[in-house]
């Protein structure tokens, strides 16, 4: 077992603020796995199956008068019968006890803000992040074809027909019956146009026209794959300049093995890296840039900037990802600083050599791989 320790130091700051962790992520990802590095004899996982649980719903008094460890996981916490009622008994009555609530659908619940309010706090797992490779003892190149879902990762040789079984599995178990869809085949049509688009402005009109869906079932299927966060989607950033693109958001699959995957790469070519590494370095700006700030900025002739992050007061930083930094292009850099010339620059890039400064197209811009931006916002931050 490989442990997560920044996702488990994760959890345990939450704790600090709130009883109840909201641990959610898509099938596979690990979060069983995760809960089991916080120590076997500290934890106490429950079974929420509803005909092994019902016991619990029935009385979550005497169950957590019974529970003879510090934390308690309800895997699956969405198939626990009256779930809200027993986490809130835990939380208002049983103070010493820590609670994590694990589920591939829990995004999708909105019960669990209104009834739970600050009760609970947010983590979600994502796939193997950057900084994660050296526990897994992966090169990064194995990480993009294979994708960041532990299992696959972890897979010798690369199996097509992981992805394929995991779809399947994804809609009978986590969308099928939360959102009420019955039709597999559209659903799973549109989520793998999307992989195919993937980094990609998307239009709904388009996507219904291609796949012969209407409108409305694309829109509730995109709703679905958002909530669930097998898809993100990353909205343009716009203020001042008429030709901006204000509308079309840019949507990304959830893992590069997938994107690949849907796209038939295999084996990766040269080219097929750049677009890859784009979503590596998404996934690791949602892990450590709060809510949903990352977005993108793009001009009417298609000049563009990969990813906009709120800065400082008034500055916002703009991001571009390169898997050869030698081979930016700073034109649309270069523009929208001439609209908003207040934030960092920095390209985002796999280096082999050490981060710094390089003057380019009269920009100050910062190259450093995904820590060392991340190294940067702290240092921001104490100043």
């Amino acid at each position: 077992m490989v442990e997560r320790r920044s996702w488990i130091e994760r959890i345990e700051d939450a704790w600090r603020e709130a009883p109840i962790v909201w641990l959610s992520g898509v099938k596979g990802v690990g979060k069983t796995t995760l809960t089991q590095g916080l120590g076997t004899e500290r934890v106490l996982h429950v079974n929420c199956d509803p005909d092994r649980s019902a016991h619990i719903a029935a009385d979550p008094e005497l169950f957590f008068r019974a529970c003879d460890r510090p934390i308690v996981v309800f895997d699956d916490v969405h198939k626990l019968p009256d779930a809200m009622t027993v986490l809130k008994t835990g939380a208002d009555h049983f103070r010493e006890l820590r609670i994590i609530a694990a589920s591939s659908t829990v995004a999708a619940d909105g019960r669990a803000g209104d009834v739970l309010g600050d009760r609970k706090r947010l983590v979600h797992l994502g796939p193997v992040l950057w900084n994660e490779l050296p526990a897994f003892d992966v090169s990064l190149e194995k990480r993009i074809h294979h994708g960041g879902l532990p299992e696959a990762l972890l897979m010798e040789h690369r199996q097509s027909g992981f992805y394929r079984e995991w779809m399947d599995a994804f809609f009978n178990r986590d969308i099928r019956e939360p959102f009420g869809f019955r039709d597999s085949d559209k659903f799973t049509m549109l989520f793998e146009y999307l992989l195919k688009q993937s980094g990609d402005p998307f239009e709904t009109t388009r996507a219904s026209e291609n796949l012969r869906i209407s409108r409305p079932t694309v829109a509730e299927h995109l709703r679905a794959l958002d909530a669930t966060r097998a898809i993100t989607i990353v909205r343009p950033f716009h203020g001042k300049g008429q030709k901006e693109i204000i509308k079309m958001p840019r949507v990304y699959g959830f893992d590069t093995g997938f994107v690949a995957f849907a796209r038939g790469w295999d084996p990766l070519r040269p080219d097929d890296y750049d677009l890859l590494w784009k979503h590596v370095v998404l996934e690791y700006l949602e892990a450590h840039v709060p809510g949903s700030q990352v977005q993108y900025w793009r001009w009417a002739d298609d000049r563009k900037v990969d990813f906009i992050v709120p800065g400082a007061r008034d500055e916002v930083d703009a991001i571009e990802c390169e898997w050869n930094p030698d081979a930016f292009d700073p034109a649309g850099l270069k523009l929208f600083r001439t609209w908003y010339p207040e934030g960092k620059n920095y390209i985002i890039s796999p280096l082999s050599t050490p981060a710094g400064e390089r003057h380019i197209a009269g920009l100050d811009v910062h190259v450093c791989d995904p820590e060392g931006w991340l190294e940067r916002q702290g240092a921001a931050r104490k100043d």
